[in-house]
Parts: structure tokens; C-alpha cells; sequence
């Protein structure tokens, strides 16, 4: 142990959570689950989906009520009732799944619920201003505050909510999976705000499925495994070999599944596809093959989304054309395009993928809903489709009828993939389909894509993490500002060669 360590090895626990269990209906979340942080340290809370962090997450922050345990805070005893009596404590938790009020200002965010006002009651919008200015100045982040916050990428809408957990003068912070829609600018930027607050004294949660990033930031790492605590080590000591290790109760030695998909002939052909409305896509052109897996790759504000959402019908489109085995078709709307034999897995699960009030069972079948006949719905092959998806994919859940919303996000990831499945498409079009996910619960995917693409399927896939491009794709399609910057091919040791990823890299800042 370092001198470090042993010295604040000494000091009190910023917080400590003890023996917290939590049962949901046929499930046991929490069982005996402990974290203990250290002031002005980062403590990583780590395990695959369903192991349990969120869960314990929101037992400290208020949204559940724990059935037993302790939580020290400053070493007294607190029960929280509500996020809001947390925050008033100096406890902030920005979530994965951001929920905003899109339609307002980044301001109005930031500040909601406890708008400034003067002295005759009104809002001080002038104030309001100020205040928020003064908070992104000091964190370094490029936003207007009176912009509206809907209008912005997802990773400058995470700053946001980092902004606003600052702005509570919060002692401790939880990030969930914070960097999963960031680059790698960004990400540096969020680790140097993360090192200003840790040497102010504030505690940091950092919930992450990245072994790098876990590695590079964290002081502390607790792994948790089926809801128990497993281990608490000091992140020098540890390896992503041994956090798998823990994370897993095995060995996983290889991160990708073999490949044995075949190439076959051209399944999609685009020419010139542009978007009606800015920001867009702009005269983009590729191929996809039967049997193909065709990454996208690029940095935020690439338009990569906007390219899949324009082939899917979500967008409007402006020009070009698109062929799909020999077949000019038109796909303008979301409908037709589903008619077609397209599918689209969205990149945020909450906003655009789950219907967080409905079951396992209705978030499986919607998108098939005619095939199960008018006007009575075949509840057998209902019934039947569902339990195909849940044993097919391996998601944990009770039961069918539990609702969707208390599925970890991985297990939520599952289950739309498969809702799409079952409407049988040729081609897949995957917008970050990992984000979020486990190592245990990504190779489980990874596998399914490249069974999809076994069976001749075509599938379409943006990421932004490198080595899962380079790791299961066949060829990457790189935009850069909303135009197709190149395609990188698949060579012998694609992947393996540090100068494809600065090709890749290159060519994503051509049009910048």
C-alpha cells in the first residue's frame, strides 16, 4: 500500500452504505451490499448488469427505500426520502439516462425547481443566467445557457447534468456511465473537472464498464456480483484481467466471438442520401452487403445517428437514392421502412427505445403487433414470442409481466433488440447498442450480431468505441460533419494495427 493510501486510509468514511438489501417482486437486488467512499477520492462501483449498482445507486439518492442496512453520511445515520432531500445533503447523482425537460433552456435545467427569483416573486432570469454562466466557466464547458437544451448532442447534455449536480454544492457525486456518449476529448475534459472536485474534497461514485477509464481515474474499485459486494481493492493494484475475473466469477479470455460470417452479394445500395432538415446527412454513399457487419464510426457531431435515422424514414429526406436487392424503395416513414425489412435500435434506450410503463411482454411484441392478428391479439403467440426473446437473448427478469423500467439497462437493451427481431428484418441498424453494457452482457450481443449476419442479414452499426468497431465489424464507413469522409477495409490484422485507428481518426476530422 502506498503512503498515500495509508494515510487516507485513516480518515473517516465520506460515506459509508452497510449491509443494504432490497427486494423487488421475484428478485432479490441487493443482498448484504456495501460501499464505503473516501473523501476527495473516485471510488468505480463495478459489475455487470443486474449486479446491483444502480439499485444501491438509488437507495443512497432517495429513489428506493432500502428494506435494511445502514448509510453513514459524515458518520450519521441518514435515510433520504427523495432525490430532492439528498441533493439538499450535498448528495448529486447524474444519471445514464439523462431526463430533462428538452423543450426548455439549458438554464431552466439546470436550475429547475428552484428558480431564482426577485424580490417581487418573479423568476430572475438575469440571475439565472449569470449563475449558470459562472458554473460552465468554471468547469470549461462550451454551452449557451439560454439555448435549448433538446437542440444539443447527448454528451454536451451529460455536461449539462454534471453542471447542474456542481451547482448543489454536492459533497458527493454518482456518476453513472457518464462517458458512454463522449469522445475522447471529451472524456479528458470530464476526468479534469472529476480531478478539480476530488481536490476540493468532493467524493465521487463512478459507475463505468470501461476497464481503461476505470483504471486510469479511480482510486477505489468496489465489484459487486447478483447484488452481493464481492471486492473493494485499490485501483493500482488491479488489471482488467482481474476485474473480469471478479465481475463475472470467470475467466473471459477473448473480448469478441470469431467471426465466421460470409460476404455475400449487395443487399443496400445508397447513393447521395441527404436529410431535409440541419443537422443532417449530407450525399452519402456506401454499399451493405448480405452477410456484412458495416460499423459507423466517428466523432459527436458526425451526423452518424442522423445517417441511420434518414435510411429508417425517422428523418425527412432531402435526395439521393436507396436500393435494396435490385429494388429502388423510398422509406418516408418509419412505417414504410419497417415494411421494408429495416430495423432501427436507437441510441438512447429511455427517450426513444422503452415504454417504461409497459411489460417485458408489451415492449417485446410492439413493434410485430400486426402479426398477432385483428381484432382480437393471439395472446399464445404473444406469450410464446416473448418468452422466445427472453430465453433467446438471455434476459434476467421474473417474469414477462414485469415491467421494463426495473430491468437494468442492459437487460432493457436486450429485450428491444429483440422486439425488432421478431419482426424478422434484413437489415439492422444498431445506434450504440453496447452503451451501458457489461463486458459479459456486450460479448452476449456482439454474438447475436454476427448470428444476424451469419443468417445473411445486413447490419449497420455505430459506435464510439473503437476497439468494438475494430473488433467485430467487417468494413467502417467514417463520417466527418455529416458527409462520408472514407471507408476502411478489412485487412488481415484489422483491428490489431495502431495506424487503422489513426486512419479512422483522420479521416472522422477531415470535414471538421
Amino acid at each position: 500500500m502506498s503512503e498515500k493510501q495509508e494515510v487516507r486510509s485513516n480518515e473517516p468514511f465520506l460515506l459509508e452504505m452497510l449491509d443494504i438489501d432490497k427486494t423487488f417482486p421475484g428478485v432479490k437486488a441487493l443482498d448484504h451490499a456495501k460501499l464505503q467512499l473516501r473523501k476527495g477520492t473516485v471510488h468505480a462501483l463495478m459489475g455487470e448488469n443486474g449486479a446491483g449498482k444502480s439499485t444501491l445507486m438509488k437507495c443512497l439518492f432517495g429513489i428506493y427505500t432500502r428494506d435494511s442496512g445502514t448509510i453513514l453520511l459524515n458518520g450519521n445515520p441518514v435515510t433520504f426520502t427523495s432525490p430532492r432531500e439528498a441533493l439538499d445533503n450535498g448528495v448529486a447523482m447524474v444519471h445514464q439516462e439523462l431526463n430533462q425537460v428538452l423543450r426548455r433552456s439549458v438554464m431552466e435545467n439546470v436550475w429547475l425547481g428552484r428558480f431564482p427569483t426577485t424580490r417581487i416573486g418573479t423568476v430572475d432570469t438575469k440571475k439565472m443566467y449569470a449563475d449558470t454562466k459562472a458554473i460552465f466557466e468554471k468547469l470549461e464547458i462550451d454551452v449557451d445557457p439560454k439555448q435549448i437544451i433538446g437542440s444539443l448532442s447527448v454528451s454536451k447534455r451529460q455536461m449539462v447534468e454534471i453542471a447542474k449536480a456542481v451547482s448543489y454544492d454536492a459533497r458527493i457525486v454518482v456518476l453513472d456511465e457518464p462517458t458512454s456518449s463522449l469522445t475522447e476529448d471529451e472524456v479528458d475534459h470530464l476526468f479534469r473537472i472529476m480531478n478539480r472536485l476530488t481536490a476540493e474534497g468532493v467524493g465521487i461514485i463512478y459507475i463505468s464498464h470501461k476497464m481503461d477509464e476505470i483504471l486510469r481515474i479511480s482510486d477505489d474499485v468496489t465489484i459487486m456480483r447478483d447484488g452481493q459486494w464481492i471486492a473493494t481493492r485499490p485501483a493500482n493494484v488491479l488489471t482488467k484481467e482481474e476485474i473480469i475475473r471478479l465481475m463475472v466469477g470467470r475467466e473471459m479470455t477473448n473480448q469478441f466471438p470469431p467471426k465466421h460470417n460470409a460476404i455475400g452479394e449487395v443487399l443496400l445500395d445508397v447513393q447521395n442520401l441527404s436529410g431535409m432538415y440541419e443537422p443532417t446527412c449530407h450525399e452519402v454513399s456506401f454499399q451493405l452487403h448480405k452477410g456484412e457487419v458495416l460499423g459507423v464510426a466517428g466523432l459527436v457531431g458526425s451526423r452518424r445517428t442522423e445517417l441511420l435515422n434518414t435510411l429508417f424514414g425517422y428523418f425527412t429526406k432531402a435526395g439521393g437514392q436507396i436500393t435494396m436487392n435490385g429494388r429502388a424503395i423510398r422509406n418516408t416513414t418509419t412505417d414504410e421502412a419497417r415494411g421494408n425489412g429495416f430495423a432501427l435500435i436507437t441510441e438512447e434506450r429511455r427517450a426513444t427505445g422503452i415504454f417504461a410503463e409497459g411489460s417485458i411482454l408489451f415492449n417485446s411484441i410492439i413493434a410485430n403487433v400486426d402479426a398477432y392478428g385483428k381484432p382480437l391479439l393471439n395472446s399464445r403467440k404473444m406469450d410464446k414470442d416473448t418468452d422466445w426473446v427472453i430465453d433467446s437473448i438471455k434476459v434476467k427478469t421474473p417474469s414477462k409481466k414485469t415491467l421494463i423500467k426495473s430491468l437494468s439497462g442492459g437487460n432493457q437493451q436486450k429485450v428491444i433488440i429483440g422486439r425488432w427481431l421478431l419482426t424478422e428484418p434484413d437489415v439492422l441498424l444498431l445506434d450504440e447498442p453496447t452503451r451501458g453494457i457489461d463486458v459479459g452482457a456486450k460479448y452476449e450481443i456482439y454474438q447475436l450480431i454476427l448470428n444476424l449476419a451469419e443468417q445473411g442479414k445486413g447490419v449497420m452499426m455505430v459506435s464510439s468505441e473503437m476497439p468494438e468497431l475494430l473488433g467485430i465489424c467487417d468494413r467502417i464507413l467514417v463520417m466527418s460533419n455529416g458527409r462520408l469522409a472514407g471507408i476502411v477495409e478489412r485487412g488481415k490484422d484489422f483491428g490489431n494495427i495502431p495506424g487503422e485507428q489513426e486512419t479512422i481518426m483522420a479521416l472522422a476530422a477531415k470535414y471538421v
